[in-house]
């Protein structure tokens, strides 16, 4: 049996002829940019998180860069962030000017806010959580945190949508955050586009300005501005996949099942956090982490025996990144869990039977 970590055909061909219906009527209407479907994903965006405002933007990593910006943070400022995570990240706090600081982080593989808390200097502005894997980060110690410092939380919660902590969604925590569309995410785009979501008014107009040029609601320049528009085309697309976006968070959810299921007993791999686990938390499960003995070793098996697996990152944690002035060192869980991480395939065209012979599979190397 072939399992491949994701099917990236498989995103068009199980919905080929409503894709190809919106793409003729986007093109027929000759509607590519800042048009009715991207406002209308926008609201539509905003009512399922459960914020007032969605600004849609080219690409996840816009999004943060915008919403740092927006936030005042700039040259000079301190803004800490998990080192397990996209180096998106990272380089969206450096080229805002400020100084980007990471953070340890837990079993879970969320940061770890008491290592949030140790970094914080007279220059920390702000606290730049990654919702990983779908799962939220404990975001009322980091609020306790940031409302104790004076500083503001902005989410990357690009893997996260849909993803809630004690019953509140990402974008609902202080200033906002940002979200990524990209093909292999939840709720993927057929390119790259993302969105900033928000209660904060200021936050929305700031955002929704700097995104068109410096440009106003009346087309009026109000300030220096970038290009990073969500093209109306992905937003019609986005907008169709949102409206079954709870099956594919559903389904998602049930794969993790089985994996907690056949796989709980290993004492050699730590599983994540099951789908019923913890009702403080409710997880749409992006990827599938494991933390795994002789991780090297399983993944040259599982690879043998025709499974797609991937070390998050090419296994580089943002802080070990020496050649962008990181340091290398000082994050003890992050540098041992490194060693051992591994993701399993996890997406909605897996059926039953594929997810239990992967298990199997991984049962056969530990025996």
């Amino acid at each position: 049996m072939n399992v491949p970590f994701f099917n990236y055909q498989h995103i068009f061909k199980s919905r080929e002829d409503k894709l190809l219906e919106i793409i003729k009527d986007v093109g027929n209407r000759g509607a590519f940019i800042l048009q009715k479907d991207l406002e209308e994903f926008e609201k539509n965006l905003a009512e399922y998180i459960g914020v007032k405002y969605a600004v849609g933007v080219a690409n996840g990593t816009d999004a943060i860069w915008l919403a740092l910006l927006a936030a005042g943070i700039g040259r000079g400022d301190e803004v800490i962030f998990a080192s397990h995570t996209y180096i998106a990240t990272a380089n969206a706090i450096k080229f805002v000017g400020a100084i980007p600081i990471p953070a340890d982080c837990r079993d879970d593989h969320m940061i770890d806010p008491q290592s949030v808390k140790s970094l914080i200097s007279n220059k920390t502005k702000a606290i730049l959580p990654t919702q990983l894997n779908g799962r939220c980060c404990d975001m009322e110690s980091l609020t306790k945190i940031a409302n104790d410092n004076n500083l503001i939380i902005i989410e990357d919660a690009a893997q996260g949508l849909g993803a809630k902590f004690k019953g509140s969604g990402i974008g609902t925590f202080d200033k906002g955050a940002t979200i990524s569309f990209y093909p292999a995410k939840n709720l993927g785009s057929l390119g790259d586009g993302g969105a900033f979501v928000t209660n904060d008014k200021e936050m929305f107009e700031k955002v929704n300005i700097l995104r068109d040029h410096g440009r106003d609601e009346n087309g009026i320049f109000v300030e220096w501005g970038f290009n990073s528009r969500l093209d109306n085309l992905q937003a019609a697309i986005l907008n169709y996949k949102l409206s079954y976006y709870d099956e594919e968070v559903k389904r998602r959810r049930e794969i993790a099942g089985i994996y907690q299921k056949e796989l709980n007993h290993l004492k050699e791999i730590l599983l994540p956090p099951g789908p019923d686990s913890d009702q403080n938390y409710f997880d749409v499960f992006q990827n599938y982490e494991i933390e795994a003995e002789r991780r090297d070793l399983l993944k040259k098996y599982l690879s043998e025996n025709g499974i797609g697996t991937i070390i998050q990152w090419n296994g580089q944690p943002v802080h070990s990144i020496v050649a962008l002035g990181f340091s290398g060192s000082g994050l003890p869980y992050t540098e041992e869990m490194y060693k051992k991480c591994l993701m399993l395939p996890m997406n909605t065209s897996l059926s039953n039977q594929e997810v239990i012979y992967v298990c199997n599979k991984i049962k056969n190397f530990y025996e």
